[in-house]
């Protein structure tokens, strides 16, 4: 279960990263990309427009905009690598996933040193 929560997690982590690394050239299309998706979080109920103006650090997308989404884009890949750890840790605990239900355990090989040195 914490598995998949933390891998749906680092799918939305990494779309993050590269939401606002798209943002960063700041040419018209990232300033209206930047403008519209993060006006999208303005739909969630009595928080989204406190939210919105947080992102953008005023009420318009402006210089503060690009320095938080270039700082954003600097420090997720640091969480994403951290998650991605915690992902594998616990995978490491639960095992993989077998739909099948077909025993597998003779065709195991351990990670290391056979994966750690591809």
């Amino acid at each position: 279960k914490y598995t998949w929560l933390i891998g749906v997690i680092i799918l939305f982590l990494l779309m993050a990263t590269a939401f606002m690394g798209y943002v960063l050239p700041w040419g018209q299309m990232s300033f209206w990309g930047a403008t519209v998706i993060t006006n999208l979080l303005s739909a969630i109920p009595s928080l989204g427009v406190m939210l919105v103006n947080w992102i953008w650090g005023g009420f318009a997308v402006d210089n503060a905009t690009l320095t938080r989404f270039y700082t954003f884009h600097f420090l997720l890949p640091f969480i994403i690598l951290m998650m991605t750890m915690i992902h594998l840790l616990f995978l490491h605990q639960t095992g993989s996933n077998n739909p099948l239900g077909l025993n597998s355990n003779y065709d195991k090989i351990p990670f290391h040193p056979f994966f750690t040195f591809k």
